[in-house]
């Protein structure tokens, strides 16, 4: 059972999710001593053979051990240092293993600070798409970046605070610095701040103060009149450069761009055979 935990403002945990805690056998935790504080928090039991760590390093050694006990009948809870496990978080690859075997899986919905940023940045809420954390450097970041550049969704992303000037810095510098975007920090917290304004004010503002407590990033959409042949090529040539396979880069930019998904295929393997033909 997936819990959600709060971000930081304990009157968020449901009753439902105090009832689960207190209840199950046991209770996967991404770290340990943060569930046992919650647990401590609400008078909740705390013993040590409750909690099991299972957090990104190991989730997949542990993933047997925990489906066997929810084979055997046992209530097994999920948990991770705040929000909703899963997203950004450990827990996605237990819950796969476990639809795998026929394994009942359910959720107790609650904070999310990805939904909670999203929906208080003033930005577009229609559509939009959830990149987490973005890869720390190298080429798989610059393009991942660049994809963003002609994205028409908003973006959510996730971002440490000793990164986000760099982070922002760069925002502006490949997808524009009047681009509209939100820097959401420490929800629900006492020191909660949400500022909206553009990604070159931003990363002006974040050059002068100290960025603390966690962050969330929100873009705004691309305009729109900067989509063009040039500008659906570069994006399929980006999307092909992370090694995605042609009808996966063929939906995806079609559906970015709200083309023609056969054409934009026809498109992209006409780029991938004059890519391969320029590199023999």
């Amino acid at each position: 059972m997936l819990i959600a935990t709060p971000l930081g403002n304990l009157s968020d945990l449901s009753d439902r999710a105090k009832h689960v805690l207190a209840t199950a056998s046991v209770l996967c935790c991404e770290d340990t001593r943060r569930t046992r504080a919650l647990l401590s928090a609400i008078s909740v039991d705390t013993s040590p053979k409750r909690l099991w760590a299972v957090h990104d390093h190991n989730e997949q050694a542990q993933t047997g051990a925990v489906l066997d006990l929810v084979a055997s009948g046992h209530v097994v809870g999920v948990v991770t240092d705040a929000g909703m496990p899963g997203v950004a978080d450990p827990g996605s690859r237990l819950v796969a293993a476990a639809h795998d075997r026929g394994l009942p899986v359910s959720v107790i919905p609650g904070p999310s600070a990805a939904i909670s940023a999203l929906v208080v940045s003033g930005l577009p809420t229609e559509r939009f798409i959830f990149e987490g954390f973005l890869p720390r450097k190298g080429r798989e970041r610059a393009q991942r970046l660049q994809a963003l550049k002609f994205e028409q969704r908003t973006t959510v992303v996730f971002e440490a605070p000793g990164r986000t000037q760099q982070t922002l810095a760069e925002f502006a510098l490949v997808l524009g610095p009047h681009r509209s975007a939100t820097l959401v920090r420490e929800l629900t917290k006492k020191f909660e701040t949400v500022t909206r304004a553009t990604l070159g004010e931003l990363a002006d503002l974040t050059a002068v103060e100290e960025v603390r407590g966690e962050v969330v990033l929100v873009i705004g959409p691309g305009e729109l009149e900067e989509i063009d042949d040039a500008v659906i090529d570069e994006a399929i040539l980006v999307a092909l450069g992370s090694g995605e396979r042609l009808k996966d880069v063929a939906r995806s930019v079609a559906q970015r761009f709200s083309l023609d998904q056969r054409h934009t295929y026809d498109r992209a393997r006409e780029l991938r055979t004059a890519s391969q033909g320029e590199n023999t």
